[in-house]
């Protein structure tokens, strides 16, 4: 009964952030109606801020010490190459980032490689094709949580550490795909949401389907095998933090989030796993 609720506040939401056609975005809602959007989506646990052109979602630490390939899933999702983890349904946090007014941008696209690589190039490690990295709207990505008195706010781009340069992720914003509805293998007419069927919502490394929510858009993000946490800046495995969507680069918490901010209590003796 509660997993047919959820999908009917979700059927019932999409609507209200439907894109029209021209490559336009619907106005975001205003005054009462805002309200009543948000407070239909804070029941799927999505604190929806409309004036602020924000959201957020609870989420938890996941792997910190292995190499990452997505930033957020769901249990069912790719949860062992995953920075955070959520309960959230992604259809719905979908709609919620469509009802902040965001257009949907281009995924990643594999090419052939002209004119194609001499014998000479493959065998020194040329690839056979070319990707032009996602483009488009999207948002700005932050975490943050308290720890006694003090409290972490983060841009998530400075949570992945690259092994090629040494640094964090340069900052960007990241490109909203908004998934894609996908026919189940031996069903010819029920279509799901395909951020829903494999449970991952945001990729660090470039994929070809484009069935995730939000996907990183540098090319260096071709690369599956350099991207690690930025560990020393995150607390345990577990740990409950908020994720942050924001239309806008911010420079403090928004207003009135620091007091709704999950408590995160490190262990005494400081011990750091997976």
């Amino acid at each position: 009964m509660l997993a047919l609720r959820a999908f009917t506040v979700a059927a019932f939401l999409v609507p209200i952030a439907q894109q029209p056609t021209g490559g336009q975005t619907t106005p975001a809602p205003a005054g009462a109606d805002a309200k009543k959007l948000e407070q239909a989506f804070l029941e799927q646990h999505i604190h929806l801020d409309v004036a602020h052109g924000l959201c957020w979602i609870p989420v938890a630490i996941d792997v910190r010490e292995d190499l990452l390939e997505y930033l957020l899933v769901n249990p069912q999702g790719a949860a062992h190459e995953s920075l955070f983890t959520t309960d959230v349904v992604p259809s719905h946090l979908n709609a919620a980032l469509l009802a902040l007014g965001v257009t949907p941008g281009k995924n990643a696209k594999w090419k052939p490689r002209e004119p194609a690589p001499t014998a000479e190039e493959s065998k020194d490690g040329v690839a056979p094709y070319v990707v032009d990295p996602p483009s488009g709207d999207g948002f700005f990505l932050y975490t943050a949580w308290r720890e006694g008195t003090e409290v972490h706010f983060h841009r998530v781009d400075d949570l992945l550490r690259n092994l090629e340069t040494g640094r964090s992720m340069r900052r960007h914003r990241w490109v909203f795909l908004g998934s894609r509805m996908v026919r189940l293998r031996g069903s010819e007419t029920k279509e799901l949401f395909a951020a829903d069927v494999e449970g991952n919502l945001i990729n660090v490394a470039l994929f070809e389907e484009g069935n995730t929510l939000l996907t990183a858009a540098l090319p260096e993000c071709l690369r599956q095998t350099i991207w690690l946490a930025n560990g020393w800046l995150l607390p345990q495995r577990g740990s409950p933090v908020s994720l942050i969507f924001t239309r806008e680069p911010l420079a403090a918490l928004p207003p009135g989030m620091e007091a709704q901010l999950p408590v995160v209590q490190e262990s005494v003796d400081g011990a750091r796993d997976r």
